[in-house]
């Protein structure tokens, strides 16, 4: 297993992934993508929505707004229960997130249990603590012309908060979706968009961040099928990363969270766990959310959220399966799993053995010398022809041609193509494979 630094090295070096405002001297949990993790995390959000919208009959996609109206916060139960246990050290006045610097506790950890693990200050070295207080994780802004010296009943009629989740955009339009296409049932309403959360304390590169991107499905079906809605959804999550993304199943296990550790809305969640580098981490979740927030929502705004079953007839309100899974967690598994060092001719190689539905670039197309404009002419002609036909194809002139597959075996790229003065000749090429450097003649026209 490739590590973490090495990843992060690699993908600062290379334009995939930036820490964020890095000019400025950056910003806690917050990351910007180059051109090449701009289209690998877009890859992957294409493959997803590919797999689990356009090629079912039962999924619609939704983009809600990410400010929405504060009572949906009421509504979800967020604004009570969406927190974290913060701990503070009373020597150096660090904050930390409890139940990720102490070992064998949960995220529902008391004080006196923190305090019997005997966890001392990951800054000063110290054990003193002050006691365990919940943290609503919700950033906070005002919507309007809020003003400095404005009173605090007149600021907090404009508070509202940036979306934790883009799982109530979809709950939100549940009712709008029914009374306008009227899905047979069970259907599932999918969205990809950006979510907010206030870290303690960010770690671990992009896997606990504070703004992140999510892509959530709400599978609505009938209150007595929700446990066949919820293994035909368990099973489509492991084909997806197993066939889809291409992560090895022997580094995916199922964590059945206990009661008391679930989220306030949940009935039944799995956590689908990966083998990170630095461990063993939640990848995605798996819940049942029973009818919770279609009735929190029927309840606050007073309007009906029942379904009525074309077949039979009934009324009710729909349950719902929810599989969640975060953008940049995903991505860092695919590069995990892609980093690999070998030897070529006796040097060390690094190569990113991405999968070929997810490299960024498909071809690299070079002349074997850029100062012979014949190899460059019919070398740009073999890049039009496949950007036409392909789309992720790069260029690259620059330096020798060792260097050059280097740099390619870097980034992912699948096959280099060269023409040299044989193209000219027979209209041959010489495509390069990434993954074994073997060297094979192929037709201009077989491409």
């Amino acid at each position: 297993m490739s590590k973490l630094e090495d990843i992060v090295s690699l993908c600062k070096r290379r334009g995939f992934i930036f820490p964020g405002s890095d000019i400025y001297g950056g910003m806690a949990g917050t990351w910007d993508f180059g051109p090449l993790g701009t289209t690998l995390k877009r890859k992957i959000m294409d493959e997803w929505w590919r797999y689990f919208v356009e090629s079912r009959e039962d999924m619609y996609g939704v983009d809600a707004a990410i400010i929405m109206n504060p009572r949906t916060w009421v509504a979800s139960g967020h604004l009570a229960t969406f927190a974290d246990p913060l701990v503070e050290c009373k020597e150096c006045k660090s904050r930390f997130r409890a139940d990720k610097i102490a070992s064998g506790i949960t995220e529902s950890v008391t004080t006196e249990e923190f305090l019997d693990t005997h966890t001392k200050c990951p800054v000063c070295g110290k054990e003193n603590w002050g006691p365990i207080r919940k943290f609503n994780m919700m950033f906070t802004t005002h919507v309007g012309a809020v003003l400095p010296d404005d009173d605090a009943e007149t600021a907090n009629k404009n508070l509202t908060y940036l979306r934790p989740e883009t799982a109530q955009g979809i709950f939100t339009n549940y009712k709008n979706i029914v009374d306008t296409i009227y899905p047979d049932l069970p259907f599932g309403l999918a969205q990809q968009g950006k979510a907010f959360r206030n870290e303690i304390s960010p770690r671990d590169y992009i896997l606990r961040d504070r703004e992140c991107s999510q892509m959530e499905i709400e599978y609505f079906v009938a209150p007595n099928a929700w446990e066949d809605g919820f293994e035909t959804m368990r099973a489509l999550q492991h084909d997806f990363l197993e066939n889809v993304m291409h992560l090895p199943a022997d580094k995916l296990h199922e964590y059945e969270v206990p009661a008391e550790d679930r989220a306030h809305y949940s009935k039944r969640t799995i956590d689908f766990m990966f083998d990170y580098p630095n461990g063993e981490e939640e990848l995605m979740g798996l819940a049942y959310r029973t009818d919770f927030d279609l009735q929190n929502i029927a309840r606050e705004s007073g309007k009906s959220m029942d379904y009525r079953d074309k077949v039979t007839n009934e009324v009710f309100v729909p349950h719902v399966i929810e599989p969640s899974i975060g953008v940049e967690r995903l991505m860092l598994a695919v590069l995990s799993m892609a980093y690999t060092e070998d030897e070529v001719n006796g040097e060390k190689r690094i190569v990113l053995k991405l999968p070929e539905n997810l490299a960024p670039y498909r071809f690299c197309v070079s002349p074997l010398l850029k100062n012979k404009p014949e190899l460059v002419e019919k070398a740009r002609g073999v890049y039009q022809m496949l950007r036409e036909k392909y789309v992720n194809v790069t260029w690259d002139d620059s330096g020798n041609i060792g260097k050059r597959y280097r740099k390619q075996d870097e980034i992912g790229t699948p096959k280099c193509i060269v023409i040299d003065f044989d193209t000219l000749e027979d209209d041959t090429v010489t495509i390069r494979d990434r993954d074994t450097t073997e060297q094979v003649r192929v037709k201009i026209s077989e491409l």
